[in-house]
Parts: C-alpha cells; sequence; structure tokens
C-alpha cells in the first residue's frame, strides 16, 4: 500500500475529530481578503503526518517524504513542506470558510477565511421627501451595484440613526423607516456600507418637514409688569413654525382687526389695560395655537406730605404723625434719619401705615421724619417732619469735694438731662445760698460742715427734681517722727518704737524697707498704731523703719529709723585643708557670725599661735599633725564661741609605673599587668583609653587594685592603659602604656570571577583582619602558586577549572585561615557566521543559520541594528519566525531587505556575527517601453524596453505577435521605420519570471511617399504611440 494511503487511512481513524479543535494555531497572510489575490495560511507547528482541509473536504495530504493534492485543488493550491504553509491562488468567492490543519496524535487548529467582493455603486431611494411632522412616513432603501458581507450605517448628518419606537431598520439593514416624522429628521441622511476590505457612501437627501405652530410666546418691550401712562408698548408673537404662521390680534377676547407679528400700542392710558392674545394658523399642516400677555397701565403719585395731631411730643406721653399721598398707593414706607422705621412696642402703624403713633414718645424718637409712597410705576419721598421731643428733668447730679480743709473755698456744681435745660437753685441747712448751677463756698470754717441742696426746674414740662452732697472741713497734719524706748537692740529681748504727731491725725501706718508693717507673733502695734513692739527682736527686724501719719486731706511721713539688731558671735567656721604633705604651709580661715564683729584667737593643742582671723603655717612636718582651736568674742553683748579642727601631715608619694611580663598578648590567651608604686597609697586605680577600667568575669584585679588579670584576651582589649596611686593628699598618674592584642587572621575575603574564557588571564585578591597584618599563599587544587594576597593566573586552559583557595598566616600567633573559590574555564567562541543554501526570492521561503565555533547558551537576531522578537511576526509586512539558531522567512518580500547579524552569547560575552545584507531578488513587477527616439544620421528609430526587477531583466524582442524566433536582444533596439507590433520580453534569469508588454507603431500615407526626403521628414513627424499592455508569466 501507498505510503501517502497508508497515511489517509490513519488520519481518518485516529484524529478526524472536531472535539480537538484549537481556534488558534493559523495565521493568514490577509483575511478578510479581496476576490482574485493570492492568501498563505501559516501554521505555528511544522507538521510530517497530517493533512490541510477546507470546509471538511481534503485539500492536501501530508506524510514523511510526500504530499499528495486533491484533484480538484490542483493548479490553485502550494503547499510548503519546510514550514507547513498553504498557499490558494487566484481566490474565489466559494473559497470563504473553515481551514483545518490536523496533525495526526494531536489536537487540529482552525481558520475561518472570508473573500470578499468590493463594494461599488453605492445609491440611496426615498418614497417622499415633503413630509408634515407627527403625520408622514417615509421609507428609505439603500443598493449597491456590487459587493459581498455588506454591513450598512445609516447617517443623519454626523450622528449615527439607531432603531427606536418610530425608527425601524429592516432588510439586513439596508431599509430605513421614520415613522411620525419629526423636524429634526431633516437630514443629510446618508447610507454607508462596508465590508472587510471596502467601503461606499450614498449621496444625501434633505427633507422638506412642514412642522408647527408651537411653543407660542409674546414678548412685550419694555418688560414690565406695569406701565406708567404715557408710555409706548410693543408687543411680538413668536412661534416655531414651518411655513411661518399667520398672526390675528385680540384684547380681553376682542378682535383688533390687526394682523402680523407685531402689535403697537403708543402714548397708553390706563384702559388700555388687559389681556392681549394672538393667534396663530400653519396653513400646510392646518394647525392652530394661540398665547397672551396681560398688560397693567397705571398713573404716577404726584404729591406726599407729613404732618401731626395735637400739641408738643413730650416724653412718656402719646405722639401721632400722618403720612398725607395724592394718587393710587400700594406701598407706604416711614424713615427716621434716613433709615427705615419698624413697628415694635412704643411704634405703632395703622393697617395701611399713613399713621405712625409713638406711645409713648421717648427722648430717642426726636428726629427728622420722612414718608414714602409707592405704586407699580412711581414712588415719591415728603419733606422731612423736623420732631422734638421735650423731658426731664432727671434726678441732678453734684459734682464736688466731701472734705475740705480749713480756710480754702469749694466749688459744688449742679448737673440735670432736660430738654429744654433746666433751671437750678442751691440750699445750706434750709437756706438758699445760689440759683445758678454752680456755688462757691468759702473760705471754710468748722461751722460750714454740713448738707448741701440743689433743685432742677424745666419750665416746659413742669416737672422739677432735688439731689443732696455731705461736706466736711479739717486741719492738716503738721508732725511725725520715731523715738527709740531703749538703746540697743539686742537679739531676743523686748524692744519698742513710737511715732510722736500733731494734727488731725486719723491713722497711722508703718512700713519696713518700704513695705506695710502688720502685726504678727513677734510683732505688736498700740490701739491707735503710734508705739511698735518687737517681743522679742529678731535678726528679720532689721532695716530701715517709717511711720506715717494721715488724714483724708493730708498726710506726712517720719524720717528712716534704721533698726541693727545686736547679735552673736554664733559657733565659729574654720576652713583649711584636713591633710597636707610634709613641706607645705597652710593658710587657715576663721569667720562667726556677729554684730558688731568679732575678735578672734588660734591655739595648737591648747598654745596661742595667733590673734587674727586668718594664721598662715610655718613648713610643716609630720610633727605638726595635730589639734586647731579657733575662738570668737562680741564685746557688746560679751560672749565667745570656739571651733576646733584636725590637721594631718603625710609623706610624699615617689613613682608610679605599670610592669607587664615579657611575651606579647595574643586574643584568647591570659595576660597580667602590674602597677608598681614607690610611697604611701591608700589606692590604685585603672584606667583605659581615659576611661575607668571595668572588671567582669573576664578581667580581674588583685584585692589591693595593683594587679590586673585577662583570664582570656579580647582585640577589644587593646589601648592606652594608666594607673592612679591616690592618697588624702596626693595622687599619680603612671606614664601611659599601649597594649595591642595580636589577633587572626578572621576568614578570608577573596576577590575573583566565577567564570573566565580559555586565552584570558585573570586575578584574585584576597584580605583577612588580623593584627600584625597576615602573610599570604594561593593554592590550585593542593598546588602552591603565589606567595601574595594577589594572583594574577597564566593565560587559561580548559583544566585550569577548578578550587582556588588563599591561605593567611598570622607571623605572631601563629594562626592561619583559608577561603576557597571556584573558577569554571569556558570554551572561547572563536568565530560567528551567517549562512544561508538558497537563493532569496521574493515570495519564496528563505532561512538564514547562525553558525557558532564554541560553547555559547543564547542566540540574538538583529536587523538593522533592531531587535528581532523570536515568536511569529507580521509587521512591516514581514512573516518570520526564529527557532533555534535559525531565522526562517515565510515567505520572504522585499520589505527584508537589509542588515542582518546574530550575536551569541555566553556567561563571559557577547559576540556579533559579519553582518550579512540581504537582498530580495524579485520580478519583473512591471515592463514600459518608451520611445520611438529618431536617429539624426539614418532615419532609424529606438525604443527601450525597461522593467522593475532584481537582478536586471534579460531582453528579448519579437514583431507582429510571432514569438517562435526574436529578432534582437538588450534593452535598447534601433529600427527601420516600419509599422508594426513590437513585443519586448523581460526575463529574471534568477527568478525565471517573464514579463511581455506590446507596442504598436502606426504611419500616415503610403511607403511609396518616403522616396522623396520632404517626404520622409513628413512621416516622421506623423508617428504616433499607443500602447497596448500584455503581460505573460
Amino acid at each position: 500500500m501507498a505510503a501517502w494511503l497508508r497515511c489517509l487511512i490513519l488520519i481518518s481513524v485516529l484524529s478526524w475529530t472536531t472535539d480537538h479543535v484549537r481556534a488558534q494555531g493559523i495565521q493568514a497572510s490577509e483575511n478578510p481578503i479581496p476576490v482574485g489575490k493570492n492568501v498563505t495560511l501559516f501554521s505555528e507547528n511544522q507538521v510530517t503526518t497530517g493533512a490541510w482541509l477546507f470546509n471538511n473536504q481534503l485539500v492536501v495530504i501530508i506524510f514523511p517524504g510526500g504530499v499528495v493534492i486533491a484533484a480538484n485543488s490542483t493548479g490553485r493550491v502550494v503547499y510548503n513542506s519546510t514550514t507547513s504553509a498553504l498557499t490558494v491562488m487566484s481566490l474565489k468567492l466559494g473559497d470563504s470558510g473553515t481551514y483545518t490543519f490536523q496533525d495526526v496524535g494531536s489536537s487540529a487548529s482552525q481558520l475561518v477565511l472570508s473573500v470578499q467582493e468590493p463594494i461599488s455603486g453605492v445609491t440611496m431611494t426615498a418614497n417622499g421627501t415633503d413630509l408634515v411632522e407627527f403625520n408622514d412616513t417615509v421609507t428609505l432603501t439603500c443598493a449597491v451595484v456590487t459587493g459581498t458581507s455588506l454591513s450598512f450605517t445609516w447617517l443623519n448628518d454626523t450622528a449615527t440613526v439607531t432603531p427606536g419606537e418610530y425608527v425601524h431598520i429592516s432588510d439586513d439593514g439596508s431599509q430605513l423607516t421614520i415613522a411620525k416624522v419629526k423636524r429634526y429628521d431633516e437630514g443629510p441622511i446618508k447610507c454607508n456600507v462596508t465590508n472587510g476590505i471596502s467601503q461606499g457612501i450614498s449621496s444625501s437627501v434633505l427633507f422638506n418637514i412642514s412642522y408647527g405652530p408651537t411653543a407660542a410666546a409674546v414678548s412685550v418691550v419694555p418688560p414690565m409688569h406695569t406701565h406708567i401712562t404715557g408710555s409706548n408698548i410693543t408687543l411680538s408673537c413668536l412661534a416655531e413654525s414651518k411655513p411661518p404662521a399667520t398672526i390675528q390680534w385680540m384684547l380681553d377676547g376682542v378682535n383688533l382687526n390687526h394682523f402680523g407679528v407685531q402689535l403697537e400700542l403708543p402714548m397708553v392710558a390706563e384702559n388700555h389695560s388687559g389681556d392681549y392674545q394672538c393667534l396663530l394658523h400653519n396653513s400646510v399642516t392646518s394647525r392652530f395655537s394661540s398665547t397672551s400677555a396681560m398688560i397693567r397701565i397705571m398713573a404716577p403719585i404726584t404729591a406726599v406730605m407729613v404732618n401731626h395731631t395735637g400739641g408738643v411730643a413730650v416724653a412718656q406721653e402719646p405722639f401721632t404723625l400722618n403720612c398725607q399721598v395724592n394718587g393710587e398707593v400700594e406701598i407706604i414706607q416711614w424713615w427716621m434719619n434716613d433709615d427705615p422705621v419698624s413697628a415694635d412696642d412704643t411704634t405703632i402703624f395703622d393697617a395701611d401705615n399713613r399713621t405712625l403713633t409713638l406711645n409713648p414718645a421717648q427722648p430717642s424718637d426726636a428726629g427728622q421724619y420722612k414718608c414714602q409712597a409707592f405704586n407699580a410705576v412711581s414712588n415719591m419721598t415728603s419733606s422731612p417732619y423736623i420732631l422734638e421731643v421735650y423731658y426731664g428733668p432727671n434726678t441732678p447730679v453734684i459734682t464736688a469735694p466731701s472734705v475740705a480743709l480749713i480756710g480754702n473755698q469749694v466749688l459744688l456744681n449742679c448737673s440735670s438731662i432736660s430738654h429744654p435745660p433746666s433751671m437750678y437753685s442751691w440750699r445750706f441747712n434750709e437756706t438758699e445760698v445760689a440759683n445758678t448751677a454752680e456755688y462757691l463756698a468759702g473760705p471754710l470754717a468748722f461751722n460750714m460742715n454740713g448738707t448741701y441742696t440743689c433743685i432742677a426746674f424745666n419750665n416746659v414740662t413742669g416737672r422739677n427734681s432735688t439731689a443732696y452732697h455731705m461736706l466736711t472741713v479739717l486741719a492738716p497734719v503738721s508732725m511725725a517722727s520715731i523715738t527709740a524706748a531703749s538703746a540697743h537692740p539686742i537679739l531676743n529681748n523686748t524692744f519698742s518704737l513710737t511715732c510722736e504727731t500733731e494734727g488731725n491725725v486719723e491713722s497711722i501706718t508703718w512700713q519696713q524697707n518700704g513695705a506695710p508693717l502688720y502685726e504678727d507673733g513677734t510683732t505688736n502695734l498700740s490701739l491707735n498704731n503710734d508705739t511698735l513692739t518687737f517681743e522679742p527682736v529678731l535678726m528679720s527686724h532689721n532695716g530701715n523703719f517709717t511711720c506715717e501719719a494721715s488724714n483724708p486731706l493730708s498726710s506726712l511721713t517720719s524720717e528712716n529709723y534704721t533698726l541693727n539688731v545686736i547679735y552673736g558671735p554664733g559657733v565659729p567656721n574654720v576652713t583649711l585643708p584636713i591633710v597636707t604633705l610634709e613641706g607645705s604651709s597652710v593658710t587657715l580661715g576663721c569667720s562667726a557670725l556677729s554684730y558688731p564683729s568679732s575678735q578672734y584667737m588660734w591655739f595648737f593643742n591648747g598654745t596661742p599661735v595667733a590673734n587674727t582671723s586668718v594664721y598662715l603655717t610655718p613648713a610643716l612636718n609630720t610633727n605638726m599633725s595635730g589639734t586647731y582651736t579657733c575662738e570668737a568674742h562680741n564685746t557688746i553683748t560679751g560672749n565667745n564661741s570656739s571651733a576646733d579642727t584636725m590637721l594631718t601631715v603625710l609623706e610624699k608619694i615617689k613613682y608610679v609605673h605599670i610592669e607587664v611580663p615579657v611575651h606579647p598578648p595574643v586574643e584568647g590567651y591570659s595576660y597580667m599587668m602590674m602597677c608598681n608604686v614607690s610611697g604611701p597609697a591608700d589606692q590604685v586605680a585603672w584606667r583605659v583609653n581615659g576611661q575607668p577600667l571595668i572588671t567582669d568575669d573576664r578581667i580581674a584585679m588583685s584585692v589591693d587594685n595593683r594587679t590586673v588579670t585577662f583570664n582570656e584576651l579580647h582585640r577589644n582589649d587593646s589601648g592606652l592603659y594608666h594607673c592612679w596611686a591616690i592618697n588624702l593628699a596626693q595622687h599619680m598618674l603612671s606614664p601611659p602604656h599601649m597594649l595591642l592584642v595580636n589577633f587572626g587572621p578572621e576568614t578570608p575575603m577573596v576577590y575573583g570571577p566565577s567564570m573566565a574564557v580559555e586565552g584570558q588571564s585573570v586575578n584574585f585578591s584576597c584580605s583577612a583582619v588580623s593584627l600584625p597584618d597576615s602573610h599570604f599563599t594561593w593554592w590550585h587544587n593542593d598546588t602552591k602558586v603565589a606567595n601574595s594576597s594577589l594572583f594574577v593566573s597564566a593565560p587559561l586552559t580548559l583544566n585550569m577549572s577548578g578550587k582556588y583557595t588563599c591561605m593567611a598566616r598570622n607571623p605572631v600567633s601563629g594562626m592561619n585561615s583559608t577561603s576557597v573559590l571556584m573558577l569554571q574555564v569556558l570554551e572561547a567562541i572563536k568565530s560567528v557566521m551567517l549562512e544561508n543554501n538558497t537563493i532569496p526570492i521574493d515570495g519564496d521561503n528563505f532561512t538564514l543559520t547562525c553558525e557558532v565555533d564554541g560553547h555559547y547558551t543564547s542566540i540574538q537576531w538583529r536587523k538593522g541594528g533592531m531587535h528581532l522578537t523570536e515568536n511569529w511576526s507580521t509587521t512591516n509586512h514581514s512573516h518570520y519566525f526564529i527557532r533555534e539558531n535559525r531565522l526562517h522567512f515565510l515567505p520572504l518580500t522585499r520589505a527584508d531587505d537589509g542588515m542582518y547579524v546574530c550575536v551569541a552569547s555566553n556567561p563571559v560575552g557577547l559576540h556579533e556575527s559579519p553582518p550579512y545584507d540581504l537582498l530580495v531578488n524579485y520580478g519583473p513587477l512591471s515592463v514600459t517601453i518608451s520611445g520611438p527616439e529618431l536617429a539624426k544620421e539614418d532615419l532609424t528609430i529606438s525604443i527601450t524596453c525597461v522593467a522593475d526587477s532584481r537582478p536586471e531583466s534579460e531582453y528579448q524582442w519579437f514583431m507582429n505577435d510571432m514569438p517562435s524566433s526574436a529578432f534582437a536582444f538588450g534593452s535598447i533596439i534601433q529600427i527601420p521605420l516600419l509599422e508594426s507590433n513590437y513585443t519586448c520580453k523581460a526575463r529574471n534569469p534568477v527568478t525565471n519570471i517573464t514579463m511581455s508588454k506590446t507596442k504598436s507603431l502606426g504611419l500616415i500615407g503610403s511607403a511609396s511617399a518616403l522616396h522623396s526626403q520632404p517626404h520622409k521628414f513628413l512621416v516622421i513627424i506623423s508617428v504616433f504611440i499607443m500602447s497596448v499592455p500584455v503581460l505573460v508569466h
């Protein structure tokens, strides 16, 4: 059985099921696509056993080693076995349908292809254009001459028409029906027809739609609710109507026999008021409408005046104002001092505001009153009415002193609130002394003490009012002085001060240091405050004392009396060092609280040594340690007081230094330091880097602190150490000792690449924390290769991969430490080249291969410096995909021209191929013949044939459609002037495609006319060219 037949049976049995169909996986070079073009269907996968189907009918069967194309597809279908692509040529409408690509043992992929005919000749018709709004229905029909898979869109101007209650679209969108048309349906209406490959739009139609009248309205100029008599008024009637409506005017239902949009009312009077109506009629729609406007006309106000009822306005009595107006009034407003007047508890208006009553009148109601009258067309304000409110007198106010000195004069003043101003009279003890507002009394005597009375009287209101004032006459204070009862104010004894005065004294006050003095537990005052007694005198009573004697009109303050309290001496305060060094002198100071100051004596072990408060000793020795006593004496109190102090004289410290062992200090081991002191030291202290040394479980000190032991040294124990020797009189610091703890090395830090290519050198460096600095060695797989921290390798070979070890060693501690770095030596990429094994021809499949000599991990492709993606690409008319180290073009197009490179990369770098200049061979795509051109020498002609082709085409010339033998070769031929059809055949030697073009040359006149020279020229200028293209592939 043939292999293709076995494949067909296998496909039918195993794989022909729609349950495993995928909607993706096939791509078309164009979809939808016009009739007559070629289409290529691409698959993402290459198939060795399977089939292409169209509408479930076999087109191509694929089996290992070959393919079979169905008989009915032969000549129209091309299968590419390299890419599994299927090309269908010269498409027909019947080629639309489902294309399936089946891979045996896997799922199938499908694509629905749409072959369409371009649209042409779009027209639109309507069953009427003159329409009445809400009455008529119109139907529009859209048709095309050619086109398939049509989609219709209706447009009203630029807006898309959508179906609705009165809009219906039928017949697959080609018919539009608008029921009960509206004015907004006028258009222009157009029909737009599209399919996947083309579109067309019809000419537009405009409807003449009659409507209205609607939205009728009357406008009034000027626009007022009420018009003043004598005005000119214009009324306008407007409505939406097509054609325009006729208009008729009426007043209060009576026909005015006036027609037109406007109605003029000149110099109106009040009898022109009423309801104005306009009636509208559209003769085409036969519809009516009406609207109206109310006009009111009024005369203006001519006079406004304010008057009053009764006599003058008196406070606390009612008073009424009236507003008199000539003309029709709608509103009356009252004003006081240009502010509006509102009703309240004392301000009352009648029903129409014509009367204003003040009940009762108040002084604050005085002012200018006006009334303002309003109607719809005018307003007028009265002249001001000035209202005076009479009141008073209120209770008088007397301003005068209540006390005065004997022999002085006093002015008494009386005032009362009153309008008009009051009249006044003064009385003293029921006797009138003055009849004016002011009364000057004096010179004063003691018998002028008493009550003074003022009486105020208003001669308009008939009212009076009275006030009273009390005056007291006094003598001034003439003396104040302080005297003491005893000689000395001694602390804790009783002491008194007395304030002596002359004149009328009503009060005495005491001050200490300028502040008022009050009684307390130790300070007492006599009944009239003239004696101050201290029981007893305290230190707080020290200071300056004054007493002040006063009455309401005069006062006098005594001179200062200075009180110094006598006391002491208290226990002396002794200042001196308690310890000092032999050979030095010290100063002993003694002071005791005392007034007056004490006298002093110094004693050493009971023997007097000085009679001053300060005692400077001679140079001291250890025998001069002992008790020093200071005694203080007050000569007034007769009291003594003493104090003792001890002085100790010590021997000096000679030197202090730190001793350490011979072996060096190493981290992790024990270490000891000793403080050696010469002289008396009560205490030893240690410091490191200027701070106290802290002991813990690791650092210990001996009982006397002279020895420090590090049980286990740490590197941070390094530092500058001192020890202090201390007694009560002296401390001495040792010279510094620098402790440097040797440590390390810690685990080294190694630096270098983990990968490199053979032939290059690499640098490795190593460092480790250590004191002193470590010595370094490098090892490769247990072989020493360097004795320094930096190792530069020789040019690498593949066997130099492996473990590189750095060892650091401390020369003092003898310790060492290592770190390892792994190096992989990779094979170098020696070359990268682009290769191909076929000629690049437009429309054929083409592959570029990236050949790499050496190890690589990835390949990238670039065109013109731009990166190419690895997935399918159909951009810029280019169809390619990338698999492993190959770039496939399915098929190749002229858009694929360009400079291509491939870049191979591994972990250590990129390697780029030399550029490959891809020039796609194509054509010929078109052939043109130009000429003829006349040759001057022999009167022959030349014609030129040019074809669009790469490489340049080869040319053959044929005469009179005789293809059996060519009579000339090349792009340009020179021939005699003969009437004939000349055919140029262009052939591309690479693509093997040919294309022809024929040109006819004709003559005017007969051949015999060419025997004479003038006739030859006539024939030449009579040559004409007519080109008839004939394409042959």
